[in-house]
């Protein structure tokens, strides 16, 4: 949730750190700071502002070694005190993303021991832990790795010394820490974006390992602290891919990126005259004959792309289909059923709770497993024996968008496996879907065309509190993930409810001032769901209904209708998903708030 940027250089690196701080922005943060190595002192900036604040202040301040940092608040309220980075009677200096489970009991140790705590933090711990051991006698890294095995909890860790200008120590447990390789300088980060002005080699930590860091090179110590080696790569992501270019907000820029990212995603897949499971691995073919059902575990918006295939799975391939929200999962007794594929569904791919409730069903033991992720080198990805990308590309806003709509493909894409794989596809049934798949991006196009329609008809939120959505079937969930993109950046508050479910309570909240908006494709639900409109109409409910063509809902005083371009049969959802995103996206413009970075919230959702 947090970002680290630390640099080690024979340069000023106080410019890296900051521009590294500004491209991990979109994560979420409430205070950012940064401390360096200048003639043997720490010198140490925060700020509870945004990180424009913190270049402010930085003005003439210089180092060759740093590190830096923007917190997500969780333990101790936003302020200067609680910003990081922490250090440790001005020798120590430390950064750190996660929670320290154990940190209480540590706090009161180390109190006894004579240190002074100026924070209410669980990462102060950190700072004067390797502070005891380091004044012992023990050099920066082993001073580290004594540390860390007083730790409980999940953890990326940078860590200076005043008395060790080139030399940058750093650590990760379950949450996201990188290498980026220079010529002479060397630099760590919790993001590959936060790198790409300086370099696009990069080395993904794994789970434990321990790095010394130095402008000539770095050493990787694994989890049993013997040194190893780990793959440089040449990160695909290009500098401009993280520009904002021409757009107003990156939510708007990728909300019309998504027939690229739909196209670019389908690449593998729908270049063939068939659909083949080796789209999802080597091993694909072997492991889907010998699962019965599947178990998608997710979170937020990837909860709803999973809500959205459950129809699709037991509709099309006849397979039977559990979501759980991943939070819960891991907390609740439940019955594992080894034959059942485990699907893992995340943008980062290093949200904690996803990667939890995977290890829990593999504890459980759950054999098979699925990553379907936007980020080749994640956590998640690495710890699933089958995996499909969506190349989406970098998604900077924190609202989802496109990883959204290229998470429904890729589970349409694993529907028609298994149904092919069950000989519930005919072969001209399979050409239809590819044809439409194929499809699919010049009909997003279509959708985005009515954005300057739904531009307009947003005006008519801005002064609303409340809303609710309706959808049935296929489209229900749909309506959950607009109630969400509305609540996330405008702050209105929003929910969702399956059109039936209306005369079992939600309809006493229908009034005048209760917009309600409705999906409503031209499907076998259509006419069930024109019945529930009148139920809204008739207490004085004001309608937005966004409906296929051919559906014949009139337009009359109280009920605006937004026709969509066509109706796509099964990947309806995709498409009305859309103009439930910029329906989002204007009224949040005509609110005022900060639709790329809305208060509370993070893009990574590393910690528990």
């Amino acid at each position: 949730m947090c970002g680290i940027v630390g640099a080690v250089a024979q340069r000023n690196v106080v410019p890296v750190l900051l521009e590294g701080l500004q491209r991990l922005e979109y994560r979420g943060y409430d205070s950012a700071g940064l401390v360096v190595v200048d003639d043997a002192k720490l010198k140490r900036l925060r700020s509870t502002g945004r990180v424009a604040e913190l270049i402010q202040i930085s003005a003439g301040t210089e180092g060759r070694l740093g590190i830096a940092h923007t917190r997500w608040a969780t333990h101790g309220i936003p302020s200067e005190r609680n910003a990081h980075p922490h250090l440790s009677k001005d020798l120590i200096a430390v950064v750190h993303n996660g929670i320290i489970e154990n940190y209480e009991t540590l706090r009161g140790r180390l109190t006894r021991a004579g240190y002074e705590f100026t924070s209410d933090t669980d990462t102060e711990v950190i700072a004067h832990l390797v502070h005891s051991h380091y004044v012992s006698g023990m050099p920066l890294l082993r001073a580290l790795q004594l540390s860390l095995t007083e730790l409980v909890g999940a953890y990326a860790i940078g860590v200076i010394a005043a008395d060790n200008p080139d030399l940058l120590v750093c650590a990760r447990r379950g949450s996201p820490l990188l290498l980026g390789i220079g010529i002479g300088e060397n630099f760590i980060a919790s993001d590959v974006s936060a790198l790409l002005p300086v370099t696009n080699k990069v080395v993904y930590l794994e789970e434990g390992d321990v790095v010394e860091i130095s402008r000539q090179g770095y050493q990787i110590y694994n989890a049993a602290g013997v040194e190893t080696t780990r793959p440089v790569q040449v990160s695909e992501i290009s500098n401009e891919s993280v520009q904002l270019g021409n757009y107003r907000h990156y939510m708007q820029k990728e909300i019309h990126e998504q027939p690229e990212a739909i196209s670019n995603t389908l690449e593998s897949a729908c270049n063939s005259q068939s659909i083949m499971p080796g789209i999802f691995g080597a091993e694909a073919e072997a492991s889907f004959a010998n699962v019965d059902s599947l178990l998608i575990l997710a979170c937020g918006t990837s909860y709803h792309a999973g809500l959205v295939a459950r129809y699709w799975l037991e509709e099309i391939a006849g397979v039977q289909c559990t979501v759980e929200i991943a939070s819960e999962y891991r907390y609740r007794a439940s019955v594992p059923n080894p034959r059942a594929l485990v699907v893992v569904l995340s943008q980062s791919g290093e949200t904690a709770d996803t990667q939890a409730a995977l290890s829990h069903a593999k504890s459980l033991g759950h054999i098979y497993s699925l990553a379907i992720c936007n980020v080749p080198e994640s956590a998640l990805v690495r710890q699933t024996k089958l995996r499909f990308l969506t190349r989406a590309g970098p998604e900077i806003g924190v609202a989802s968008t496109k990883a959204f709509t290229t998470q429904l493909v890729a589970l349409f894409l694993l529907t028609l496996v298994l149904a092919k794989q069950r000989n519930r596809l005919t072969a001209e049934c399979e050409q239809q879907h590819l044809h439409a798949l194929r499809h699919l991006p010049a009909a997003t196009q279509k959708v985005l065309d009515l954005e300057p329609k739904i531009e307009k008809l947003a005006e008519r939120f801005a002064s609303k509190h409340h809303a609710l959505f309706l959808g049935r079937g296929l489209h229900y969930p749909i309506a959950l993930e607009g109630a969400l993109k509305l609540k996330e950046i405008s702050y209105i508050h929003a929910e969702a409810y399956p059109a039936g479910e209306l005369k079992h309570g939600p309809l006493a909240l229908v009034d005048k001032d209760m917009p309600v908006i409705s999906v409503a494709p031209n499907d076998a639900l259509l006419e069930k769901l024109k019945s529930n409109l009148h139920e809204v109409r008739a207490r004085g409910g004001e309608l937005y209904v966004f409906a296929d063509a051919n559906t014949h809902i009139q337009e009359e005083d109280g009920v605006h209708i937004m026709h969509m371009p066509e109706h796509a049969g099964y990947l309806s959802p995709i498409l009305h998903t859309i103009p439930l995103q910029l329906l989002a996206y204007y009224v949040a413009l005509q609110k005022g708030t900060d639709v790329d970075k809305p208060r509370n919230l993070a893009k990574s959702v590393t910690v528990e």
